[in-house]
């Protein structure tokens, strides 16, 4: 027996009339809020970004709502992952940003270079980083923001 499935043109017809129509970003958060920021969730944060798994670590440094004092430990954790997370989360202070310029990991100047809120200053430096993968993406981006 055959998995492929030959559907007659009235039957696609028909998917596609019933398909659900796609919603804007605005509507999905209109229809699916987020739950408001509160002190205990700021203190499972606090707590999360203290365990000893990196991929947990990771979760605090990706999230939105990270208090800035742990996005400065978190920019300086021993894990090259959660400090790449660090440098390509949009609510990370610029000078926090601006520390890791000098990672020693490529991953995370790579990040460092794809985030658009990354200070002009810092750009310029990772133009001229060491990492052709590191020039690249800098040179990528300016590519993408000039169209």
């Amino acid at each position: 027996m055959s998995c492929i499935r030959f559907n007659t043109p009235a039957q696609r017809k028909q998917m596609r009339a019933m398909a659900p129509a796609m919603l804007t970003a605005e509507q999905a958060a209109t229809l699916h809020p987020a739950p408001d920021i509160t002190e205990s969730k700021i203190a499972r944060l606090r707590l999360l970004a203290t365990n000893t798994n990196p991929k947990i670590r990771e979760s605090v440094a990706s999230s939105l709502n990270t208090p800035e004092d742990l996005f400065v430990t978190l920019a300086t954790d021993s894990d090259e992952g959660v400090r790449a997370c660090v440098a390509r989360n949009e609510s990370v202070p610029c000078d926090v940003l601006r520390s890791l310029v000098a990672d020693p990991s490529e991953r995370v100047r790579g990040f460092l270079a794809l985030n658009f809120f990354v200070p002009a200053d810092t750009m310029e430096q990772l133009a001229h980083d060491q990492s052709d993968t590191v020039r690249g993406l800098v040179q990528w981006k300016t590519d993408v923001a000039a169209v």
